[in-house]
């Protein structure tokens, strides 16, 4: 799939922000728009620490993926991409096995436009790009993308990173994510990254105002809500925990970073 940025008429909606180029902002890209910066900002004026919030969440997907590549996993559905930042999903999971099969899927029409960066597979694995929205997962199932790069009868590393917090009401949530855990063969897995307001909820409760002013309604769950992602799979070591306790390594020294300023649980679970 090659995407021609000439090509592509589509309204970016520049002059509204939107969560997957804030979130770029606070890892320090540069595809985000004043709407973007201003909403950002307001964020960040009520809850400081969501900077390190933003990496430590990336520094979680870095780690998740290597680990499932390194115990096996050659596919990888990645529901929520967000703006490409390298190093990327496909990235990590090359570097480990350079056959890796990986599908972005993100529901921002700028995200489209960048596609071409998502789609620079090793030559012996294979990536591909699909407009999907998370909250339709039948139409996201049955796009072409995802038909023709996954075996759908193999085990399949589902990633919903920092997504499910932007699906409020907990039917909803849920529903998506099981009719998603029931398309996937056993030996599957499930990682999930969530904003929580278990360690500082005024603070947070202050941000996520800045998001919903903004035009995108947020819902931090709790520890409970979030572990009830994973009911019927089997959660890999060490199970539940925020970001950047979930297997550290020396690549990236989180050591000085509090459970507050993380602001988010991490898990990945094994489909029996």
């Amino acid at each position: 799939m090659a995407v021609d940025e000439g090509a592509v008429d589509l309204d970016l909606e520049l002059d509204r922000a939107h969560s997957a180029r804030m979130y770029d902002y606070f890892l320090g890209g540069t595809t985000n728009f004043p709407a973007d910066r201003e909403s950002a900002g307001k964020a960040m004026a009520a809850f400081p620490q969501v900077l390190v919030a933003a990496r430590a969440n990336r520094q979680f997907m870095h780690r998740s993926v290597r680990h499932l590549a390194q115990l096996g996993m050659r596919q990888f559905l990645d529901v929520g991409t967000g703006i490409p930042t390298s190093p990327n999903l496909h990235e990590i999971a090359q570097r480990t096995a350079p056959d890796a099969r990986v599908v972005y899927t993100d529901n921002d029409p700028i995200v489209l436009t960048h596609a071409h960066a998502l789609l620079r597979s090793s030559p012996e694995g294979r990536t591909a790009y699909s407009q999907c929205d998370a909250r339709d997962p039948e139409a996201l199932l049955a796009s072409p993308e995802v038909r023709a790069t996954l075996d759908m009868s193999r085990p399949v590393a589902l990633s919903l990173i920092a997504l499910l917090h932007f699906v409020p009401g907990d039917r909803t949530a849920h529903a998506v994510v099981e009719r998603l855990k029931d398309a996937l063969p056993p030996g599957s897995t499930l990682t999930v990254s969530h904003v929580t307001p278990d360690f500082d909820s005024a603070g947070l409760a202050r941000a996520l105002k800045a998001y919903e002013a903004a035009g995108t309604p947020v819902q931090a769950r709790t520890r409970e809500e979030f572990t009830r992602f994973f009911d019927g799979w089997e959660l890999l070591d060490p199970g539940v925990t925020v970001t950047h306790r979930w297997r550290p390594d020396p690549e990236h020294d989180l050591t000085q970073v509090t459970d507050a300023e993380a602001a988010c649980y991490g898990a990945v679970a094994r489909k029996p």
